[in-house]
């Protein structure tokens, strides 16, 4: 690599997420916890640049103190909360524009709405973007009788917690009293307000997006359960996410969404491509959807800077777009570094 085009890159990761230099004799249990963290660095690193960790845990101190004394050419972000809030990711980039420092993934405003479940929502209605109807629980509160135009079944889940947190087979529920004890779990267990929408069953899809103001599209991926047992609904639980040996167990595979004609995939890429804007994100995003029935496809979250994991569905997905791993890190990279942040104009 030419000097000239060696970056300094600070990757911000979670306190206890930093990488070992080496995973030698780690199961894939142990290198999960940490696989994304240790698959981005070691790459950007294989492409010749310097790439300095920085630990996060509840303050700026770490960030601030790595600015000051590597003045990074760029900081890549890998955080998904702060101070323990998946909400409060936000937070931390507007801090980092505030310092002028150019970095990569979504701009502070974007994480705002995509990760608050519900305003995200209001949003796509507003753009008149199909997504399932619902009602938020604030915490303390109990649910009361369904709001007119719902329908059971109900999906409850966190209204700002990412990664599958707290969603399990019982987050469907279909009557008045699994819905309260699902809501308070939610409350109790994951700490945030419960997001209550009408449950969609079909078939789980999602999309990535790539782009500041012009933006690229994977191919339409698709979640698949083959062996998954009668009567269990096909949805991304925690277990799902995160279990291997249930992984291995209901034959969960990821890949090109089969069967779609071209209209279909064409219709899906201009969506995504709506709501990518709509929301106002930058960088990369992820957007999750269910197809039903009758084909409708209903849009179930917009998630900013998903998992960038060697192997998982949104590098794979831009993998078959031409790009290999080490390619779309940097391409993320020129993203960050070319964002028109409001400081700049």
């Amino acid at each position: 690599m030419p000097r000239s085009s060696r970056l300094r890159i600070a990757v911000l990761m979670h306190e206890a997420l930093v990488p070992p230099e080496s995973i030698a004799g780690l199961d894939d249990e142990q290198v999960d916890q940490f696989k994304m963290e240790y698959d981005v660095t070691t790459a950007l690193q294989g492409l010749g640049h310097d790439v300095i960790h920085v630990p996060v845990a509840d303050e700026l101190k770490p960030i601030r103190a790595a600015l000051r004394e590597h003045r990074p050419h760029v900081a890549f972000n890998l955080l998904m909360h702060f101070h323990d809030a998946g909400i409060y990711d936000s937070a931390v980039v507007a801090w980092l524009e505030l310092r002028k420092q150019r970095y990569t993934g979504c701009n502070p405003r974007g994480l705002l709405v995509a990760n608050d479940k519900a305003l995200c929502k209001k949003v796509l209605h507003y753009h008149r973007i199909r997504a399932p109807k619902f009602f938020v629980v604030p915490r303390g509160k109990a649910p009361k009788k369904l709001p007119k135009g719902l329908r059971w079944p109900l999906f409850v889940k966190s209204r700002s917690e990412h990664s599958s947190t707290g969603i399990s087979q019982a987050s469907i529920v279909h009557d008045p009293e699994q819905l309260s004890a699902r809501v308070n779990y939610v409350h109790e267990q994951v700490g945030t307000a419960a997001l209550c929408e009408e449950y969609i069953e079909g078939r789980e899809l999602t999309i990535g997006v790539l782009g500041n103001k012009r933006v690229e599209v994977s191919p339409v991926w698709e979640i698949f359960m083959d062996d998954l047992p009668a009567g269990v609904a096909n949805i991304t639980t925690s277990r799902v996410k995160w279990d291997r040996a249930y992984q291995k167990k209901i034959g969960l595979r990821t890949g090109p969404a089969e069967g779609l004609d071209g209209a279909t995939v064409a219709r899906i890429q201009r969506t995504a491509r709506r709501i990518h804007r709509a929301l106002g994100l930058s960088g990369y995003s992820r957007i999750d959807m269910r197809m039903d029935a009758d084909g409708q496809v209903w849009i179930l979250e917009a998630n900013p800077n998903p998992d960038l994991c060697f192997g998982e569905d949104f590098a794979e997905s831009f993998e078959t777009r031409g790009y290999s791993y080490p390619e779309l890190l940097m391409k993320i990279v020129r993203l960050g570094r070319s964002y028109e942040a409001p400081w700049m104009g």
